[in-house]
C-alpha cells in the first residue's frame, strides 16, 4: 500500500491541487475494450483502427 502512494505521489497531489484526474483516459480505455470485445474476429485491422478512430476520436 505504501509503495503505491509513493509511486503515485505526484498524481495524488495534482488531484488535490488542481482537481485533475485521469477519468477521461480510463473511460476511453473502457470504450476500446468494449469495442474489441464486439469485434473479436476482425480480419481487416486497418479498417478496425479507422472505425475506432471515427467512433471515439
Amino acid at each position: 500500500m505504501f509503495h503505491n502512494i509513493t509511486f503515485n505521489y505526484q498524481s495524488i497531489l495534482d488531484y488535490f491541487d488542481n482537481r485533475i484526474t485521469n477519468d477521461s483516459a480510463e473511460s476511453f480505455n473502457a470504450k476500446i475494450k468494449a469495442f474489441r470485445c464486439k469485434l473479436r474476429e476482425v480480419r481487416n485491422v486497418d479498417f478496425c483502427l479507422i472505425r475506432l478512430n471515427t467512433l471515439f476520436a
